[in-house]
């Protein structure tokens, strides 16, 4: 949610400002601009809308300077507009910002009585206000900035730059990620690594109520009382090179065909093929002490993470909870002595599971979080990590992320049952031959494509559309009726299968299809019975399962996309592919953007 980028340099500042947007615009945004120094004035140019109207602003209105920032809104306080969109300011300073100032009203009232002129509805200006307030009284930028930093409340991540003073950026961190950059007689600030992988690969990360002071030749830290700190500079692994679409349409669906890879390459970092054994890295834990597994997480790693606690209890019998982050830590749960918090995150920023993880940490658990960006607020936060290997995932939907975050959860439950004597080493090897076939398996299942375009002819006709699962397939209905909603804009919901009778069947009628997935199994029946009952009523029963449970519904079902037969415990991996590949095909023919749907954000840093 919402990017920002600043630079130093010794080239002209805008063109690498507008780049690095680009690379933050799977974050979500609304509107950008951009602001640089241009003798010793501060200009700025802003667009609503995508990043190719800034462009157009730009081309129309160059800006010259070699120092700036710059920002992607996704509007919070004040409607996006031109207007409203960053940077924002005075002639004395600009200003661009992540998250939410919660006292901004109070600050406002303050700063108009002491005759601050505000020109937008947005609770950034209020910073920028009074930093002005502190530099017309004969503050220091750097005494200005330090000043007005300790009267914020909320959540933030900041970037100011301020007229006459060309080689000086100023940021704070709180509650919202910044990280610093290191090059070459030049200095980077962005909301990730990702947004200056191509300038640079040296990156400090602020802590907690951090700011820091960059010129052209250094950064220097400082903790939320003043004093000078120090932070540690290391290497990045990203590089601008992993972003590109390629020949796919969409980044959707080239992350879509990255599945199988993904899925081998987190595998790979968990599994040795030759024993057959998980091979965990070291969580400074024994996972056998473990009383109880509380996991928390928003979206689709929620989904993953109610996968993971079926896996948990089934499989290493070891009593798990799994709560949307959004609803745990106001629940104030009572948390047993030798516990697990565990949090699922693509990004590692998401505001809601950090502070489920400080609840969970401040009631004595330990902390482990499962990460696609081990250089994230969650990871740095946590007493051990685990890696989702799925590289950078840039459309607003997860796909490959979320199978790489029930790959991991795999083999955490594994080695969690290993651990407590419920599984031998044979069930050990059995079930992790079961995993390693999965990205041949996720291979195969992504030459249905043609079939699934067809079906989604059904489903972009529909109004309403139930997914039915059982088991640890229901999180997968649910994970396919998000989909659905985030790209299509078609409403969807994702049920138990049992639950069916207990009200969503006086849904059904002929014109709304139900999506099924029903993998052949020990709850295959149950399944079935269920979708017999949807038929009767006229759904249009469209069914996910493999040759034999195709077999048993070929009476009832309208449409079967048949997949490969895996082991019951893998099919959630599985049947996760199809069910975002059927809502990537509906949202095409619905003609929305697949890769930024409307009023939607990759990373929500802020509640």
């Amino acid at each position: 949610m919402c990017g920002i980028v600043g630079m130093i340099g010794r080239r002209e500042a805008a063109p690498v400002l507008l780049d690095a947007l680009r690379r933050l615009e799977y974050r979500g945004y609304d509107s950008a601009g951009i602001a640089t120094l241009v003798n010793g004035h501060i200009e700025r140019r802003r667009a609503e809308g995508k990043l190719v109207n800034l462009a157009a602003a730009l081309q129309q209105a160059p800006l010259q300077g070699l120092t700036g920032i710059g920002h992607t809104r996704w509007a919070t306080h004040g409607a996006p507009t031109e207007g409203n969109a960053h940077p924002h300011g005075t002639a004395r300073v600009s200003v661009v910002h992540n998250g939410i100032i919660e006292n901004h009203a109070e600050l406002r009232a303050e700063l108009e009585a002491a005759g601050q002129s505000f020109s937008t509805e947005t609770d950034t200006e209020t910073v920028a206000q009074l930093v002005d307030l502190h530099l017309a009284r004969g503050m220091d930028p750097v005494t200005a900035a330090g000043a007005a930093f300790r009267r914020l409340e909320g959540a933030y991540a900041l970037a100011m730059v301020f007229a006459g003073h060309p080689e000086l950026i100023i940021g704070a961190q709180r509650g919202a990620p910044l990280a610093v950059g290191f090059g070459e007689d030049e200095m980077f600030v962005g909301s990730d690594a990702l947004a200056l992988a191509p300038l640079t690969r040296r990156i400090a990360y602020l802590r907690d109520g951090d700011w820091t002071v960059l010129t052209r030749q250094e950064a220097r830290f400082f903790d939320e009382d003043g004093h000078h700190v120090t932070r540690e500079t290391r290497r990045t692994a990203l590089t601008g090179a992993a972003i590109g679409k390629g020949n796919f349409r969409h980044f959707m669906e080239k992350e879509l065909h990255e599945h199988p890879a993904v899925i081998g390459d987190t595998l790979h970092r968990m599994v040795d093929p030759a024993s057959r054994a998980v091979v965990l890295p070291d969580l400074g834990f024994d996972l056998a002490a473990i009383s109880r597994v509380t996991i928390s997480a928003c979206g689709s790693a929620f989904y993953a993470g109610l996968v993971g606690r079926a896996w948990f209890e089934s499989l290493a019998r070891l009593p798990a909870d799994a709560d949307v982050a959004s609803e745990f830590r106001y629940r104030a749960p009572p948390l047993p002595a030798g516990g697990l918090g565990l949090l699922v995150s693509q990004s590692g920023e998401t505001a809601d599971t950090l502070a489920a993880l400080r609840y969970l940490r401040s009631r004595g658990q330990r902390v482990l979080s499962i990460v696609n960006v081990p250089e994230s607020s969650m990871a740095r936060e946590s007493d051990a990590v685990l890696e989702t290997v799925a590289g950078p995932e840039i459309g607003v939907a997860s796909t490959k992320a979320f199978t790489a975050q029930l790959a991991v959860l795999a083999c955490l439950a594994i080695a969690a049952a290993r651990a407590r004597g419920a599984i031998d080493a044979a069930g050990e090897a059995a079930l992790t031959a079961s995993l390693l076939e999965v990205p041949a398996r996720a291979a195969q299942v992504l030459d249905h494509d043609q079939t699934i375009q067809r079906l989604a002819l059904r489903i972009a006709r529909g109004g309403d559309v139930l997914y039915l699962g059982r088991g640890n397939c229901f999180p997968i209905a649910m994970e396919g009726a998000l989909k659905l909603k985030e790209i299509s804009y078609i409403h969807a919901e994702g049920y138990a299968a049992g639950e069916m009778k207990h009200g969503p069947i006086a849904l059904i009628d002929p014109a709304v299809p139900v999506v099924a997935i029903a993998p052949s199994g020990p709850l295959f029946e149950k399944t079935a019975s269920n979708l017999q009952e949807a038929a009767a009523r006229g759904g249009q029963v469209i069914v996910f399962s493999d040759a034999e449970g195709a077999a048993r519904l070929a009476g009832i079902a309208a449409e079967t996309v048949v997949l490969p037969a895996v082991d019951p415990f893998v099919a959630p991996i599985l049947y996760a592919i199809p069910v975002q590949m059927l809502a990537y095909h509906v949202a095409l023919l619905k003609g929305t953007d697949v890769d930024q749907p409307r009023n939607l954000a990759k990373s929500v840093t802020v509640e």
